[in-house]
């Protein structure tokens, strides 16, 4: 597991320098909206799965728990390259570019709780990983709220 972590570890500020150059690897804005909802919908299918874990309808196994939340933490870092000027559309709010900074704070506020989330999944310790799931949860929720579709 900490070869796993030192990977993440050196890629993570690779995956967060390049998204001021990211804008440009789309060649339609259709491109970018298709890139963040694949990368929504990959986050959102691992959540889940430490979902049912947390609400008693799956069985606690900690290596799945722990794989479930490094891919959660790993793909937050994903879709917000894909939020750049012209590529207004899919499930996003105009919000998302009149309030881009509340936009920006929300999306940073929630790759914190799953980035916690992953490192209490890593302790294997179901206390922690219920709170720090919560967090994570609400977090995810106030975007939603905010920025996306219902």
């Amino acid at each position: 597991m900490k070869l796993k972590h030192l990977i993440l570890a050196a890629i993570a500020p690779t995956l967060v320098a390049g998204t001021g150059l990211a804008y440009a690897q789309f060649k339609k804005p259709e491109d970018a909206i298709k890139y963040r909802q694949s990368a929504f919908t990959v986050m959102a299918n691992s959540f889940g799965k430490i979902a049912a874990v947390v609400k008693g309808e799956a069985p606690f196994n900690k290596d799945e728990v722990a794989k479930n939340a490094a891919v959660v933490a790993m793909i937050s870092t994903l879709p917000w390259q894909a939020f750049g000027p012209g590529t207004e559309g899919g499930n996003a709010l105009p919000g998302v570019w009149s309030d881009n900074a509340k936009f920006k704070a929300a999306g940073e506020k929630m790759q914190l709780a799953v980035a916690s989330l992953n490192t209490a999944a890593q302790s294997g310790d179901q206390e922690a990983i219920k709170k720090a799931f919560g967090a994570a949860g609400a977090t995810c929720k106030g975007c939603h709220d905010d920025f996306k579709k219902k």
